[in-house]
């Protein structure tokens, strides 16, 4: 069977707690339903679901890729600092995905010491964990709330420069840089600033979509899903919310 030459790296499952509205089950027959021969699962800090995804995506005739989008803090793990002016959160955002055996060995160390030793709202590690234990991982620069991205979208051409070349330090050529056509405002301002950056670096680009539902249409249970997060209805206009419906597992 002939298969697309896209697979989706940035995909979010039920185990994004209370954020990602794609079952494991249905993420993979939509995958099935594309043609594409693998997917990556990266929920947000954890890897709950890794068994489950695994063995359903065997039996899918799918090509598991088991990742997970950590959170890193802005400094030490240990500290419990407010949040870096630069940047709108107490972390920034990376997708790690594991190569091999030794890669998922490592993405479960890291993933284990974000909540044993780093958690601050989020289970957080830090660059000098990565350091340690980055063999068998590729990582993604992830969504704007990723270093690099964030950065760009604040102006700071100079941090992001320094972000990428901090990871590019750590992974070598495992490390690349997000692009993402998903209709925000601010990743269509910064999507141009990461190809010139990459171009400057030499790190290469790949493209990925942040999946947080299977179809266009399941952007309004996602939004609700959102509600139930923040304690808000869909009434209440002062509330997160998505500005695209853009994120969904599309055929490329």
């Amino acid at each position: 069977m002939e298969h697309s030459r896209f697979v989706h790296l940035h995909c979010h499952t039920q185990y994004s707690l209370l954020d990602g509205a794609n079952k494991i089950e249905t993420l993979l027959e939509r995958i099935k339903q594309l043609k594409q021969p693998a997917v990556a699962m990266t929920d947000h800090g954890n890897m709950f679901g890794a068994i489950e995804f695994y063995r359903e995506a065997m039996r899918h005739g799918v090509k598991p890729i088991i990742g997970c989008e950590i959170y890193v803090a802005p400094a030490s793990r240990f500290e419990r600092k407010g949040v870096d002016k630069g940047n709108k959160e107490y972390n920034h955002h990376l997708i790690l995905l594991a190569m091999n055996l030794e890669g998922y060995r490592n993405l479960c160390k890291l993933v284990t010491a974000g909540y044993m030793e780093g958690f601050y709202y989020r289970p957080r590690i830090d660059k000098e964990l990565l350091k340690e234990h980055n063999r068998g991982l590729i990582a993604l620069s992830a969504c704007l709330q990723g270093e690099v991205a964030s950065a760009l979208s604040a102006g700071q051409v100079g941090k992001a420069t320094a972000a990428a070349e901090s990871y590019a330090a750590i992974f070598g050529d495992r490390y690349y840089l997000e692009i993402q056509d998903n209709k925000l405002p601010q990743q269509e301002k910064v999507n141009p600033m990461i190809l010139e950056l990459s171009k400057d670096l030499s790190i290469p680009v790949v493209a990925t979509n942040d999946c947080h539902y299977g179809e266009r249409e399941d952007s309004e249970a996602h939004d609700v899903l959102l509600c139930v997060q923040t304690g808000k209805t869909v009434q209440d206009e002062n509330r997160l919310k998505m500005e695209t419906n853009e994120l969904f597992v599309k055929s490329a």
